[in-house]
């Protein structure tokens, strides 16, 4: 609609480098696409958490996102950045999936044509 109306997008994205490569890639997509808003791109480390697909250097380079030709999001994670800043102040740090989440076990059984996975 906005395409149609002659309106320009701007993408908001506050997040990390795995959450910045997708909205990248939508933008591709979006014919009328102005902008992407980053915001955590100031952290020191924010850079450190993925290595890009053929690509030496930090993920925006003079304002742009190059986005990779590679399979899935084009980026590798590096998971000693992400370990070592992880948010130790989250009651979720370190916490084993089934104590943060509860109890999947509803899934378990088939009870319609779209739940055979567990």
């Amino acid at each position: 609609m906005a395409r149609d109306a002659g309106i320009g997008i701007a993408l908001h994205q506050a997040g990390t480098p795995v959450m910045a490569m997708p909205n990248a890639q939508c933008a591709m997509a979006i014919d009328n696409f102005i902008a992407l808003e980053m915001h955590s791109v100031d952290s020191p480390w924010w850079n450190d958490l993925v290595t890009i697909a053929g690509q030496d250097g930090p993920m925006i380079q003079n304002g742009y996102v190059n986005v990779p030709d590679a399979p899935g999001l084009g980026i590798e994670l590096n998971e000693e950045a992400i370990l070592e800043h992880q948010n130790r102040t989250s009651p979720r740090y370190a916490a084993k999936p089934q104590e943060v989440w509860g109890s999947t076990s509803e899934w378990t059984e088939v009870d319609s044509h779209d739940r055979t996975w567990n």
